[in-house]
């Protein structure tokens, strides 16, 4: 089914939409979480503004760029540099302070209903917040995580370790050469598993967790479902905003709720079976506990 059209944000009050968004939740049987770049920024993950400057004022500085998502794909002169600003991030992204209470209170919302969590985040959020890793689905990657950059194998390494000892160990924004890490089985330089491009390598424990989220939805073709949108942009679309669409449309029983400060619209088609809520979504996540 395509959708053409898009209805804007309701326009009751927002209290009306968090009613209706209580009511929603109330009546469901199981939950279908899409989160996105939107529910970090809430919980003060922010790649941008003071955050970045208080830890990367020097390679702004230096390299001219104003966030830390421009600066991972930043053309840095040699490797040392590159694993200089990666440890740093990854480090304060993914093993720093856990994240704030907009994590525990969505935990708080689902942790006595039948849920699944799809995410494009890579941040490592929900399982730092305590969510059970068997009901998570990261399908663009996790920063704790490295592989062959070629990739000569589909296997991933944790980092945790490394990153602590590059970040430790980096001068003048740069890391020794002797800790460049590389694959060892072909030698090649290691990278990111993040989805940037063709090379990403989906490892044993990506396809067990497409498994689980697929196998949850198929035991929810039917029956009173939420599938409810967090903070999802317009980057990577079809993950999971045109998936909750379809899905939605596909079950006469579904709702889909989207909860976003920005870009809090549904498909007219969906318009009797649509919450909106333009709104911040700690705010929001508050206002249903």
């Amino acid at each position: 089914m395509s959708f053409k059209t898009q209805m804007p944000p309701s326009t009751g009050s927002c209290s009306d939409s968090v009613d209706r968004l209580r009511a929603a939740l109330d009546r469901a049987d199981a939950v279908v979480v899409g989160a996105g770049a939107g529910l970090s920024a809430s919980a003060g993950f922010d790649y941008g503004g003071a955050r970045f400057r208080a830890h990367f004022a020097d390679f702004e500085a230096r390299y001219g760029f104003h966030d830390m998502y421009t600066g991972g794909f930043y053309p840095y002169p040699t490797p040392e540099e590159q694993w200089a600003f990666w440890s740093r991030s990854i480090l304060l992204n993914r093993y720093g302070d856990p994240p704030g209470p907009v994590y525990e209170a969505l935990r708080r919302l689902l942790e006595e209903r039948d849920h699944f969590v799809l995410t494009t985040n890579v941040d490592h959020c929900f399982q730092r917040a305590g969510f059970d890793k068997g009901r998570l689905f990261y399908t663009q990657g996790d920063y704790g995580l490295w592989q062959c950059s070629v990739p000569c194998h589909q296997e991933t390494y944790d980092n945790e370790a490394a990153v602590r000892r590059m970040a430790a160990e980096q001068r003048d924004m740069r890391i020794p050469s002797g800790l460049v890490p590389r694959c060892h089985r072909c030698g090649a330089p290691m990278a990111m598993n993040l989805r940037t491009d063709g090379t990403f390598v989906q490892d044993g424990g990506w396809y067990a967790a497409a498994a689980r989220y697929e196998d949850f939805l198929r035991r929810h073709r039917t029956g009173r479902v939420l599938y409810l949108e967090l903070g999802v942009g317009y980057s990577t679309p079809g993950i999971i905003k045109y998936s909750f669409w379809r899905l939605t449309a596909q079950n006469p029983d579904a709702v889909y709720a989207v909860v976003n400060a920005g870009q809090a619209t549904a498909p007219r088609e969906l318009a009797s079976r649509s919450v909106c809520v333009g709104g911040d979504i700690g705010k929001t996540l508050n206002a249903l506990l």
